[in-house]
């Protein structure tokens, strides 16, 4: 049998030229692909740092126990904000960080669950009402998001120079972080380092924030000879209260957690007994300074609910 001639130089080039107008033909098919494929974004949001800072703006109280925040209505303005920033990119979700005492939902927690587009996220809360856990938990998130191709851009709104890591992971993987802050009063809220590592920054001034945050009761009208708001309540009344409360820190606080109140009885720790005061203050609407009996009440109530389901 004869060798086979070679093919000679023509045919190599012929070779050559079919592969690339393969790899072209590839290389459209991707850019096509990728061309209808939507960018999608993500906020993430420290509630911790949310309440706090928009808490002192507003309302002048980092406790937010002092006032109401309106989440729904805050949540929806986020959203529309990054809609205008990142006009060609859809919505994946707003996760929502915050800390529970064993990460069992508050009624406000769960009424923010249950919005669309939104996750709710907790930590823990120790007994000094500080979140433990919350910066692990959006960084875990982050870093899975941008690995997976999942978001292109993330909203970082938090403070925490804790944050650099999760910024850094994400970044590694190609997602653009973007932090939004409240306005500090004097200074900034937000750590320098957190500020240099992100891609891009916005601040949320008073204007916007006031339609979000009310103080919780009004109570006392300064301008009135500090006339008390609304009609004075019996001690009936308040020892129905003190066990409304009980009730209901039961379910957000944990039996363990209140029990370790008894063997004080029948005196409550001074964090707790002025806990107790703003929470029945709130649901009242009234102030309860100077009312040494109302308030003997209020915690009997808090004391027999207590002691009936321990």
């Amino acid at each position: 049998m004869k060798n086979a001639e070679p093919l000679g130089p023509h045919a190599d080039l012929s070779a050559v030229a079919g592969g690339i107008e393969q790899t072209n033909e590839l290389l459209q098919r991707v850019l096509a692909k990728v061309s209808t494929t939507p960018s999608i974004h993500a906020v993430f949001v420290d509630a911790g740092y949310l309440y706090a800072a928009m808490g002192r703006l507003v309302a002048g109280e980092e406790d937010r126990r002092a006032f109401e925040l309106d989440a729904e209505g805050l949540i929806e303005a986020f959203i529309d904000k990054a809609r205008t920033i990142f006009p060609d990119s859809r919505l994946l979700r707003v996760y929502w960080y915050d800390g529970a005492r064993r990460r069992l939902h508050t009624t406000e927690q769960q009424r923010i669950a249950e919005l669309p587009d939104v996750k709710v996220r907790l930590g823990n809360l120790n007994a000094n009402n500080q979140q433990k856990g919350v910066d692990s938990l959006i960084r875990t998130d982050l870093e899975t998001l941008a690995r997976n191709r999942a978001i292109s851009d993330a909203v970082l709104i938090g403070g925490d120079e804790d944050l650099v890591s999760a910024v850094e992971a994400a970044q590694a993987y190609g997602a653009r972080v973007h932090l939004w802050g409240i306005e500090a009063l004097t200074g900034r809220n937000q750590a320098d380092p957190l500020l240099w590592e992100v891609d891009s920054q916005r601040t949320f001034e008073l204007d916007f924030c006031k339609p979000y945050v009310t103080r919780r009761a009004v109570l006392y009208d300064e301008t009135v000879a500090g006339a008390a708001v609304g009609p004075r309540p019996g001690v009936k009344d308040m020892r129905f209260v003190g066990a409304r409360i009980a009730a209901q820190w039961l379910v957000e606080r944990g039996r363990d957690t209140l029990a370790e109140l008894l063997p004080g009885h029948p005196y409550l720790p001074g964090t707790t007994d002025q806990e107790l005061l703003i929470e029945a203050e709130g649901l009242l609407q009234r102030s309860l300074r100077g009312h040494a009996d109302l308030r003997r009440a209020l915690r009997d109530g808090f004391w027999d609910h207590l002691q009936a389901q321990l």
